[in-house]
């Protein structure tokens, strides 16, 4: 049984720092394209950030680009994300995400196969 679990999240103040960890098993995930996904309360789910499988090339959303990075470790099967620099508009449910497809990181979260179930992520001003 494939499952992604994510750890890190947690309550940090306007400006602080925060990792993200997405643990996988039940398969390999170092081919394909893997992402970290946000939701806010009210709001739909939306691309933060992804990671190619070869490369690996990364992607961002522009409200993360400069302060969050993306990055995996396939010989533990994790994808990880720092983010620093952090605003209350952060606050939401992060979500890591797999595909199966070999090509792609796309920004859309109905292209990804396997999902977290989330980590929340609070940041007070």
């Amino acid at each position: 049984q494939v499952q992604l679990v994510e750890s890190g999240g947690g309550l940090v103040q306007a400006g602080g720092s925060l990792r993200l960890s997405c643990a996988a098993s039940g398969r390999t995930f170092s081919s394909v394209g893997m992402g970290w996904f946000r939701q806010a309360p009210g709001k739909e789910r939306e691309f933060a950030a992804g990671i190619s499988g070869l490369g690996p090339s990364t992607y961002y959303a522009d409200s993360v680009k400069g302060r969050f990075t993306i990055s995996r470790d396939n010989a533990k099967n994790t994808l990880y994300l720092q983010m620093n620099s952090l605003k209350p508009e952060d606050t939401a449910v992060y979500y890591c995400a797999a595909r199966t497809r070999r090509v792609g990181v796309p920004r859309a979260a109905n292209e990804y196969d396997y999902w977290g179930q989330g980590t929340q992520v609070t940041v007070s001003s």
